[in-house]
């Protein structure tokens, strides 16, 4: 490069007064990368035939686990996330590997205790990992004290996060603040956090200058994309002397991912802050991730009309693609407009939470069921709840009195540090999975993903795992490959009618909780011939086997409870809690009857009636879909 080039290089950069270093860079493919474009569906087998490349790249770190992946590697792609880990060390020996932890939530959904926290950052970095982002979606940092203690204790980098939004309380001052007090509890260094892309470049050059005048340690950025912000928020940052910036491969970049390391390594060559990075070995290494979305089906990101109205309802990319699948599971897709306008309604009512893991999942998941059900907060899911009675921590500005009364009633909200009323939970998981549990990883899973790990763990010891890559069953697969018989009442008999009218099936054979029903299409009238003795309704079934009653129920006594969603049926919130409600129990109006787990959160099904359950017409911890019976109530 020319010096004149040079020179007005250095003026755009640095605008002539910051101190000039070089820029790092942070890969983020192997985990946000994946996590915001394909569902996190990258498997380690994808992922060993080019760790050794990325690993000789000269990155500042690999980030590869925390986030969503730990429960996805069980729940849907049959591997052990800590045996993931310890495979990407062994192949990444030049690089540290990274990760990206939720505070007291770890790496779920909810707050665990202080036991389980520090067990898991224990276990992290005991299986390889070098460096830990702590960050608290509320910014409350009562939420990080013991995992930025736990993880200093175990010699880890600890890099303390400062998530960034955008509303009337979220301020230059409230970060400044945030940032000095986490450098005080003794992290090493700071990343600030635009997980919805709303950090605007010259907010960028602000935002980064004030942070390097201020704090003694190093300042990280992390974006994403999907307002199209990214790349000239990371230019000003490096301006302003940003140390280090996160990008994923361009295969994996773009939309609701981080920029492409390609652009950002480019716009940078020959300027003070040039990365150093050979961008032929980013173009090798691009290729094959290339292939790799090809061979699997996944589009390329991109920017979306709904992306850019991030700047309205500041919903983040990754959460966007989960809210576009949830409403499709739910056969409503085409609400997904009413949607992104309820979810600013329901942020301003909780406190203006930033919306990142866990509280996007709570806010999103509100406005879906507001939507759907079509009155506000008439369903109202367990962590919404337990957000509202603070025990995910105080939210950014208080909370109306007639929301919070609306939620939880008169019950008052706890105001201490929220784990300080959690009890141990370590050795209490350890008795409930006993032999299933073959370490303290095991353990560890178990007390943060008991239902998941659980049933991961059975499939292990039978030898049924299938890890690798593979396509994704159905719903319906999953119930049949589970070994489960799905109960069935005389609309899915009818249904089914329907649907053999319009095939070439003849005959259809099915049992349903020992009783037995052929379903034949007549030779040449497209009639169902149906034996009409061996059909019985879910009541009559119980009467017969034992059930709650001698007779069968007339129809018009009868309350049919639907699922409202599509998601894992849960009669407990454990699979070793006793049932909620069983045949015969009566219940009152508001009663729990159930859970559905759905959209990452566990939604409390209640009674809109009191009266006796009569039948469950759902299996504990198999998928129900939306509108499928899941009980029968006999009117009081």
């Amino acid at each position: 490069m020319g010096n004149v080039a040079l020179a007005l290089a250095r003026v755009f950069l640095y605008g002539g007064g910051a101190v000039l270093s070089q820029l790092k860079i942070t890969d983020t493919t192997l985990r946000d990368g994946h996590q915001s474009l394909w569902a996190t569906r990258m498997t380690t087998a994808d992922m060993l035939p080019i760790i050794e490349k990325i690993d000789s790249v000269g990155y500042h770190s690999l980030e590869v686990w925390g986030g969503a992946t730990f429960d996805v590697c069980m729940r849907f792609l049959d591997e052990d996330p800590w045996e993931r880990l310890r495979t990407l060390k062994k192949y990444a020996r030049r690089t540290p590997l990274q990760m990206l932890l939720r505070a007291q939530s770890l790496v779920g959904y909810q707050l665990y205790p202080d036991d389980v926290v520090r067990a898991f950052i224990a276990r992290a970095a005991a299986n390889g990992i070098d460096i830990i982002r702590i960050f608290d979606a509320l910014n409350d940092l009562r939420n990080m004290e013991v995992p930025v203690e736990a993880a200093k204790k175990e010699g880890v980098h600890v890099q303390g996060t400062v998530v960034y939004t955008i509303s009337p309380v979220h301020t230059t001052e409230h970060y400044l603040k945030t940032a000095l007090e986490l450098e005080s509890m003794g992290v090493d260094s700071i990343c600030i956090k635009d997980m919805a892309g709303l950090l605007a470049p010259f907010e960028a050059y602000k935002l980064v200058k004030l942070f390097k005048e201020k704090l003694h340690v190093p300042v990280q950025l992390h974006s994403h994309y999907i307002g199209g912000l990214a790349v000239g928020a990371y230019l000003e940052a490096a301006r302003a002397g940003v140390d280090v910036v996160d990008t994923a491969s361009v295969p994996l970049a773009f939309g609701a991912s981080q920029p492409p390391v390609e652009t950002v390594v480019r716009a940078l060559e020959g300027t003070p802050y040039d990365t150093g990075l050979d961008l032929n070995l980013l173009f090798e290494i691009a290729r094959y991730f290339d292939d790799l979305r090809r061979e699997l089906g996944y589009e390329r990101g991109v920017t979306r009309i709904t992306d850019m109205w991030v700047f309205q309802h500041q919903v983040p990319g990754g959460m966007i693609s989960n809210l576009v699948s949830q409403l499709k599971e739910q056969k409503a897709a085409d609400r997904i407009n009413e949607v992104l306008a309820e979810i600013p309604r329901v942020r301003a009512d909780l406190g203006y939470p930033p919306l990142v893991t866990p509280t996007s999942q709570i806010v999103g998941t509100q406005a879906v069921l507001n939507v759907l059900l079509g009155e506000r907060y008439k369903m109202v899911p367990g962590e919404v709840k337990n957000y509202v009675r603070g025990l995910y921590g105080r939210p950014p500005a208080p909370i109306s009195e007639e929301i919070r009364r609306l939620i939880i009633g008169d019950e008052e909200p706890i105001q201490g540090r929220p784990a300080d009323i959690l009890e141990p939970r370590l050795e209490e998981a350890r008795r409930e999975i006993g032999d299933l549990a073959r370490n303290e990883d095991d353990v560890v899973a178990y007390a943060m993903f008991p239902q998941i790990a659980r049933k991961f763990f059975e499939k292990r010891q039978q030898g049924q795992l299938r890890p690798g890559r593979q396509s994704l069953p159905s719903r319906g697969q999953d119930k049949a490959e589970a070994g489960g018989t799905a109960k069935m009442d005389l609309k899915d008999i009818t249904q089914l009618i329907k649907a053999l009218e319009e095939t070439g099936i003849t005959e259809l054979n099915l049992e349903s909780e020992g009783v037995k029903v052929m379903i034949r299409r007549g030779s040449g009238q497209g009639a169902a011939e149906i034996p009409a003795p061996e059909i019985k309704t879910a009541a009559e079934v119980l009467a017969t086997d034992g059930g709650a009653q001698e007779t069968p129920v007339p129809a018009g006594d009868i309350i049919e409870v639907r699922a409202p969603m599509v998601g894992t049926f849960y009669r407990a919130p454990s699979p070793d809690a006793p049932p909620f409600v069983e045949v015969g129990t009566r219940v009152k109006a508001g009663q729990t009857l159930c859970i559905i787990e759905a959209m990452k959160l566990m939604n409390e099904l209640t009674a809109e009636t009191g009266g006796q359950v009569v039948a469950i017409l759902a299996e504990n911890g198999q998928p129900v879909e939306y509108g499928q019976v899941l009980f029968q109530i006999k009117k009081d």
